[in-house]
């Protein structure tokens, strides 16, 4: 061998030695994949923006185009309606859809607590418990959202019924934050950075509070699924190598995130993302860290779980019959496991 030759592969032994999950994904059916996320600058879907910004996706060989949705039920539409290809959102989503016979399927579970936060708005001063939420007007990212579903398991778990409280989409940012200065609701439910920083303003009251283990417990009786990469069956089926990319980037992620400090997330993110209060934001990911997943995968218990809650207010899903083994898989996390963690 050539003293060109050996130079030529140990440049390519580099290669493969930093570009992570890149190398066992190559000739990948698709490169270029469209995803859709329901307010993406919420901690919630924190593991897609340091996906992106930490380079994860490049590196994988993909060329993705992100398009940020008001709310979770949004991004679910532009999936279904063919102009995304996959899905940031709640895992809640793949059980409904199965009941309507359009199935998704979870490949990756972002997080393991929900982290909404029910609150009552200081400025109307009327909400003190959950039973004063009828006939009030409340705020979550969007209807149809995994924020609306915990307002209608909520309301279902003390006898009343989802269309008890109006139900006004926020967003979850800027705007949630000013429908709650303004007055606009009675009650928000929401996500961080969204809650921290009506907290910090003296503005809301949390009743109910799933950022921790304990909160999700008291609030759905046993863990909870929340934020999951989810796609159509068709996609898998057709594009096996992309799917274990894609998954290989949010492992990845989710195992670079289990390790890292306050400011080292903080580095990553857009300026934009900490609603001018940097320190704040800070505080609002420290609440929020327990939620993430710390691998990917998912469990029986968690599926079981969203399950009974859905079936207890959206009569479609009490009536079907539920595959959950269809709603989500651990195949393409195991197998990115396998290689991320040697």
């Amino acid at each position: 061998m050539t003293f060109k030759s050996l130079i030529a592969a140990a440049a390519i032994v580099m290669t493969l030695g930093t570009a992570g999950p890149a190398a066992a994904q190559d000739k990948l059916e698709r490169a270029d994949i469209k995803i859709a996320v329901g307010g993406k600058p919420l901690l919630y879907y924190l593991p897609l923006t340091l996906a992106e910004r930490l380079g994860y996706f490049k590196e994988a060989g993909l060329n993705v185009e992100i398009s940020d949705f008001g709310g979770g039920a949004k991004s679910l539409q532009a999936l279904i309606g063919g102009s995304a290809d996959v899905v940031t959102g709640a895992y809640d989503h793949t059980i409904q859809m199965q009941a309507k016979s359009q199935p998704i399927v979870a490949v990756a579970q972002l997080g393991r607590y929900p982290g909404i936060v029910l609150a009552a708005v200081n400025k109307a001063g009327t909400i003190k418990s959950v039973k004063d939420l009828k006939g009030k007007k409340v705020g979550v990212t969007a209807p149809g959202s995994s924020t609306n579903f915990m307002l209608n398991h909520v309301l279902t778990s003390m006898g009343m019924k989802p269309e008890d409280a109006s139900v006004i989409g926020v967003g979850g940012g800027p705007s949630a934050i000013a429908a709650i200065k303004r007055g606009e609701i009675d009650a928000i439910v929401n996500l961080d950075p969204v809650i921290s920083q009506a907290q910090a303003d003296g503005d809301i009251t949390v009743l109910l509070d799933t950022r921790t283990e304990k909160g999700t417990l008291d609030v759905y009786g046993g863990p909870y699924p929340a934020a999951v990469l989810y796609m159509k069956p068709d996609f898998i089926k057709e594009n096996p190598k992309t799917t274990q990319a894609l998954t290989d980037v949010f492992v990845r992620t989710m195992l670079w995130l289990n390790k890292a400090s306050t400011d080292d997330v903080l580095k990553v993110l857009p300026e934009e993302y900490f609603l001018g209060n940097k320190s704040l934001y800070a505080q609002a990911f420290e609440h929020s860290k327990p939620t993430y997943s710390p691998d990917g995968r998912f469990t029986q218990a968690g599926a079981d779980a969203a399950l009974k809650v859905l079936k207890a207010f959206d009569p479609a899903v009490a009536s079907a019959g539920i595959d959950l083994s269809r709603t989500y898989t651990n195949q393409y996390v195991e197998d990115s496991l396998k290689r991320l963690q040697k």
